[in-house]
């Protein structure tokens, strides 16, 4: 990454054409996506994690029957180079994330209802096999909901607590990481029956606040945080849909501009983003605009560095969209909708 450009990662299915993670570079200055290409052939590489310190990419990975997760270093080129793999029986994660201080990677496991702790060298990047493996109990109401599908983990803003977002039994359930890396249940939230909670985001200037995306409603919950013992409490939710609309829609990613002014939730099936206002005092949403991802099911969508823009990946038309973002509005227009990438999932920086 130099001056106005920026190199992002393209995690993707590998069912079709796809050769696994895909490398692009962003130039803010021109508005325009070039030079995609291949950084690292591997299977089923969905979603992606980057280190804080920029040296470490981190992706679920599928080899046969075995899952697990990834670690790759980046040369700041779009080049990466492996360097481990954990892995075990089963289906691979749908989810994985770093903490800040480079000490531990978390999968979430969609499949076997799971959250894992895996070690990190912050050396080398290495994973270390998994320090603790939760297994996730319960059911919801929706036929999808016949067992624990755990769907996110990311550590707290504060570094404390393991937020992890269970889309099976509408939980979400934070943890506690001791020194070893064992995590210890501390509270739950009872999220609506049926909503099928997916994402979680935190206001970036006020931690005391979250806000999650859920798959089957097709809402965005806004939370308050308590950051002293690691408990939500839910304070409002929103739909993401025109009210007329009565087709199958799946919610997909949620993210916030790093100011704090707005949130931005996906579409899968309506195939838009949606744009919320955030209330200054309460951080309560105000919806504000509705863009087409220019695709079919936009499984994710990223803001840029310089947050001027916004990369939508839309998995089943196999393309990625390039926005122009109004940072004082919030809105989106479109820049580029034919950048070809097979299957992609999650677009990472």
């Amino acid at each position: 990454m130099e001056g106005s450009k920026f190199i992002g990662y393209v995690g993707t299915y590998t069912n079709t054409e796809s050769k696994g993670i895909y490398s692009f570079e962003l130039d803010a200055k021109e508005g325009q996506i070039v030079n995609l290409k291949v950084a690292a052939e591997l299977e089923n590489p969905t979603y992606l994690a980057i280190s804080s310190n920029r040296q470490y990419l981190y992706s679920v990975i599928k080899e046969g029957d075995m899952g697990g997760v990834a670690a790759f270093s980046m040369d700041g080129q779009g080049e990466l180079t492996f360097i481990n793999a954990e892995m075990s029986a089963g289906s691979p994660p749908c989810h994985v994330s770093v903490d800040q201080d480079q000490r531990y990677v978390f999968s979430a496991n969609y499949h076997k209802g799971t959250v894992e702790s895996h070690p990190i060298s912050s050396n080398n990047g290495i994973i270390y096999p998994p320090s603790s493996i939760i297994h996730h109990e319960g059911t919801g109401p929706d036929p999808r909901q016949e067992k624990p599908h755990t769907h996110f983990a990311a550590m707290t803003p504060d570094n404390n607590y393991l937020a992890v977002v269970e889309l099976g039994s509408d939980y979400l359930i934070t943890y506690q990481i001791d020194d070893n890396g064992q995590l210890e249940e501390v509270s739950r939230l009872k999220i609506r029956p049926g909503s099928g909670p997916r994402h979680l985001v935190f206001h970036p200037e006020d931690p005391n606040f979250a806000y999650v995306m859920t798959e089957f409603s097709s809402e965005v919950i806004v939370l308050s945080y308590n950051d002293k013992n690691g408990s939500f409490a839910d304070i409002q939710t929103i739909s993401t849909l025109p009210s007329d609309f009565t087709e199958n829609n799946q919610g997909s990613a949620i993210h916030i501009s790093s100011d704090g002014r707005y949130v931005y939730a996906g579409n899968r099936g309506h195939n838009s983003i949606v744009i919320f206002e955030v209330d200054e005092q309460t951080k309560k949403l105000t919806f504000i605009d509705r863009t087409s991802t220019e695709g079919d099911w936009p499984r994710d969508f990223v803001l840029d560095p310089t947050e001027k823009y916004v990369i939508a990946s839309n998995q089943n038309s196999s393309n990625l969209v390039l926005f122009a973002r109004d940072v004082e509005t919030g809105k989106l227009s479109l820049l580029q909708n034919d950048i070809q990438v097979p299957n992609p999932v999650c677009v990472k920086f």
